[in-house]
């Protein structure tokens, strides 16, 4: 039979006056319309009028050919008005690309509607009826078919919280609820409705049949609910159960991680203040883990027990660098404080006294505050040691050293500052020194982020209204610190205010990079400001535009942030903002890092040096530890850049993107190692690379081989701490003291495990991966000693002629010489045999046993397990890595614990059953840098 070559028949009897043709040549034309759809469309408005007459009986029909003649001419709006005009025709059952393009349009339509309606009730644009049914039957699908996350996905978008609660209990909760917090973690961009989605999830965690307090937890932690926070964890310790009281302790490590310091302040005043004995001892050990005591005390335990810092590596660097040039100075001493960081090794400094005397003014005050990296963490003895630098009364040595002191002191406290803020405020209140100001300014920034604190805030207001261009600087960064995520109105007026009126460039970049920190996290909130700042006339205050732009949308991946980020990217007529404008995409993409260099590869090629340094930037700051090859591969070119500044910016983005990444797992990782010894021994080459070099060199070697640099946390919050260090790193292109920022986004990569007294027993668990693929990288060898080869003696002829006659004579002898044994000669069998057996030897095991406080870096987590017959299991499900607590198994048996190292154990901790490791010896006894006043 053959086919159909043309519609033109069926569609003249559309022009009959018989309805019962009509209908026919409908039914004939829904059958063939994908075929002629170009004929039929220069009679849809025939069928049109059909649909339009309310006395035809197949309206329905026409409006699903009018429909479809739409679809393929490209009208989608039409098309799905027509849709829903055919009723119960536009068959949703049907798989067919028309259906599943206007379904799909259909649902568009609904979300977006129903977001107006939400956000905007007042003037929402009333529901279709159809268009509301369509989407129910498309749920109604999903619950036959089980696909319950498709429920899911559409219900959060249409803000239909039913849907959601009836996906969650049909669905599954252990399946369908960790799916729904990530999508509201990640998809869900109204914070307002995100507030009401956590609080629905807590609803749905709680009533499991087992809680899932971990989850509960990360939900109030971002709902800020202090309350019912120390209500779950005074639930938990209350209980009877022994390991609700360990799931107590992991919640108070796991929120230490995570939250503030005002939330974890007011989650703390909000336990109980007086119990009984035994349950009060319990509430101490809840309070000590949230002030950060007891996770500091352990990961300085981890980073002093497994250092592997190469100092060869350093010294080398030193030896061929000019120490009389104070960036070279500085660029060794940053790149020892990041190696070093967290160990409390200063073996450099003690070994290279001369050379660390020839620093002078801000090489001195980065010197000395490079002791508070190395010493991050050391809470209980901070003052102690830098009392030989620190401000006294009645002596008076160099200002920058006792400026560096102070700032030293506050990356000492960072983020844990309770102990020292007081005494840093008086500093500040009784000095008008501008290197103490600043010093001091730094210092409570540091250790006060994120209080709140309007004390401090006033004091740092006052320093900022003296005027004083290097005070001022570091006032306004310490505001923001301070104020940081708090979004306060009167915080941005005064310091927005003052940012127009003073004629300080330094101080109106620190008040913008304060202003970005005070809008941390808000989304949506910060528009209005964004949009003021992008728009001012002051290109210092459109560079903060940037950076608050990074800090409200980080690890969102928000399209519309992105959008005008790119826009700034290639119109601003300034090359700061416009280095901002992408360096910034680092930080909003952190999360779908993947993404990054597919977005950067045309601006890393741009013809404008900034951007191509901001390009850098960006993919080092969101692709850090992931030895991410697509962006080694757009960094690698840029090590050659014809610009000085561009180069230094390929250095440090590569040694962030390689950290901790060995040969077995990155090919790349020695060549660029060997890159940076090459680059740094050029004698023409440029000071900046050089730089940038060294500086690579540190951090990608930093805290010893055993932290890396992540801008979420274990648990998948945003780390606040890192991401406001990586900011305020940035901003070494001013000022390189603020270099030292960058040890606030290293975090430990280890595995910590703790029993019920908080103390660490010896304990195995696995990981099934060849032990080469995440070992440490070799250490450098030294120079071998080159051996000098003897010049051949002469010898005359008549000498030669002698020693030939004496030695004919000697073997005419008559004594028979004696013949060494000869060896007996392998035959083939056996040469093959040994062979095997050497094979056999250096066969590499698939799997290795690791104990408490070994190094686990993230892309080994996924192959560690923890044998479920062993004594010791913890308490998470998921292995995350970081501070584990451990539920005993065999309580009754005696216990080997490890002993700490870092700090002297009180002897009243030691019990009569447990076997403690001999003690080490402590540590060596402060020194004084030996600077010239």
């Amino acid at each position: 039979m053959v086919g159909l070559t043309s519609a033109a028949g069926v569609i003249a009897l559309l022009d009959e006056y018989d309805d019962e043709l009509k209908v026919y040549a409908l039914q004939k034309l829904n059958a063939v319309v994908d075929q002629f759809w170009a004929e039929i469309s220069d009679a849809v408005s025939k069928i049109e009028i059909m649909y339009e007459d309310t006395e035809f009986k197949d309206r329905k029909l026409a409006a699903l050919v009018a429909s479809k003649v739409y679809y393929h001419l490209g009208d989608f709006d039409d098309s799905l008005n027509f849709a829903l005009g055919a009723g119960n025709l536009f068959d949703l059952s049907l798989k067919s690309e028309y259906v599943d393009t206007i379904v799909s349009k259909c649902i568009d339509k609904y979300i977006a509607l129903r977001a107006q309606e939400s956000q905007d009730p007042a003037n929402a644009v009333p529901l279709d009826p159809r268009l509301k049914d369509v989407v129910e039957k498309m749920f109604q699908r999903c619950y036959q078919d089980g696909e319950y996350k498709q429920a899911v996905g559409i219900a959060l978008e249409a803000h239909r919280l039913d849907v959601v609660e009836h996906s969650i209990k049909t669905g599954g909760p252990s399946n369908i609820l960790p799916y729904v917090y990530e999508l509201t973690m990640t998809v869900v961009q109204d914070q307002a409705y995100r507030s009401t989605l956590l609080q629905l999830l807590v609803d749905q965690f709680r009533k499991l049949d087992v809680p899932d307090y971990v989850s509960i937890n990360q939900c109030l932690v971002h709902l800020g609910d202090h309350v019912a926070g120390a209500g779950l964890l005074q639930t938990l310790v209350e209980s009877d159960s022994q390991s609700d009281l360990l799931m107590a302790y992991q919640l108070a490590f796991d929120l230490e991680s995570n939250a503030t310091q005002k939330y974890l302040t007011k989650v703390s005043k909000a336990l109980p203040v007086e119990s009984a004995a035994d349950v009060q001892s319990k509430y101490d050990k809840i309070k000590s883990i949230l002030s950060g005591k007891e996770t500091i005390k352990l990961q300085l335990e981890f980073l002093c027990r497994n250092n592997h810092t190469d100092m060869l590596i350093l010294k080398n660097s030193k030896s061929v660098l000019d120490a009389r040039l104070s960036i070279y100075h500085s660029a060794v001493t940053f790149a020892n404080a990041f190696m070093n960081a967290g160990t409390t090794s200063d073996d450099f400094l003690r070994q290279n006294l001369e050379w660390l005397s020839r620093a002078t003014n801000w090489s001195k005050f980065s010197a000395t505050a490079a002791l508070g990296v190395i010493h991050k963490g050391q809470l209980s003895q901070g003052l102690t040691l830098l009392a030989p630098y620190l401000p006294q009364d009645g002596v008076t040595a160099s200002p920058y050293s006792e400026g560096g002191s102070l700032f030293a002191l506050g990356l000492i406290h960072a983020n844990h500052g309770d102990e020292v803020l007081d005494y840093l405020r008086d500093i500040l209140k009784n000095t008008q020194i501008e290197v103490l100001q600043h010093g001091a300014c730094l210092g409570l920034g540091t250790a006060g982020m994120a209080t709140d604190n309007d004390d401090i805030y006033e004091e740092l207001k006052n320093v900022l209204f003296s005027d004083s261009a290097i005070g001022g600087e570091a006032a306004g960064l310490a505001m923001g610190m301070v104020m940081l995520g708090t979004a306060s109105e009167k915080a941005l007026d005064e310091m927005l205010q003052y940012a127009h009126e003073t004629q300080h460039e330094k101080i109106i970049r620190g008040l913008a990079i304060g202003i970005s920190l005070v809008m941390y996290g808000k989304e949506d909130a910060a528009d209005v400001l964004i949009e003021r700042l992008s728009s001012d006339k002051d290109p210092i205050l459109r560079y903060g535009g940037m950076y608050t732009i990074a800090m409200a949308y980080c690890g969102t991946g928000s399209n519309k942030a992105i959008r005008r980020l790119l826009h700034v990217a290639v119109s601003d007529v300034n090359d700061d903002v416009r280095r901002a404008a992408v360096t910034a995409l680092g930080f909003i993409l952190f999360r779908n890092y993947k993404q990054v260099p597919r977005i950067v590869q045309l601006l890393s090629e741009s013809y404008n040096p900034h951007v191509r340094y901001g390009a850098c930037l960006a993919l080092g700051i969101s692709c850090a530890g992931t030895g991410s090859l697509e962006a080694i591969e757009l960094l690698e070119p840029m090590t050659k850049d014809n610009t000085d500044f561009v180069r230094q910016g390929a250095f440090i983005a590569l040694a962030m993107v390689l950290m901790q990444q060995n040969e077995t797992q990155n090919s790349k990782s020695t060549i660029v190692r060997t890159m940076y010894e090459e680059v740094i021994k050029k004698k023409n080459e440029d000071a900046l690379a050089k730089f940038g070099a060294v500086l690579g060199q540190g951090i990608i070697d930093a805290g010893g081989r055993n932290v890396t640099i992540s801008m979420q946390s274990r648990s998948g919050h945003s780390n606040m701490q890192a991401i406001v260090g990586m900011a305020l790193f940035t901003q070494f292109w001013y000022w390189f003291p603020a270099s030292h920022f960058l040890s606030l986004a290293f975090t430990p990569t280890a595995i910590i495990g703790v029993n019920a007294d908080l103390n660490m027993p010896e304990i195995e668990f696995t990981s099934s991966a060849r032990p080469s693929l995440f070992a440490y990288i070799p250490p450098t060898k030294p120079p071998t000693a080159v051996v000098v080869e003897k010049v051949a003696t002469a010898v005359l002829s008549t000498t030669a002629k002698a020693q030939a006659k004496a030695k004919k004579a000697k073997t005419a002898e008559p004594e028979a010489m004696e013949e060494d044994e000869k060896p007996e000669e392998k035959t083939e069998e056996q040469k093959e045999e040994e062979l095997k057996v050497a094979n056999k030897q250096k066969k590499e095991p698939t799997f290795e046993k690791l104990g408490n406080l070994a190094r686990v870096v993230p892309a080994q987590l996924k192959f560690i397990s923890f044998d479920k017959d062993s004594r010791y299991v913890p308490m998470k499900t998921d292995v995350t890595g970081g501070i584990v607590v451990l539920l005993d198994n065999k309580p009754g048996e005696p216990e080997t614990l490890i002993a700490a190292t870092t700090a002297v154990v009180p002897a009243a901790a030691a019990d009569t059953k447990m076997e403690v490791e001999e003690e080490e010896a402590p540590l060596p006894e402060p020194f004084t840098f030996p600077f010239e006043n």
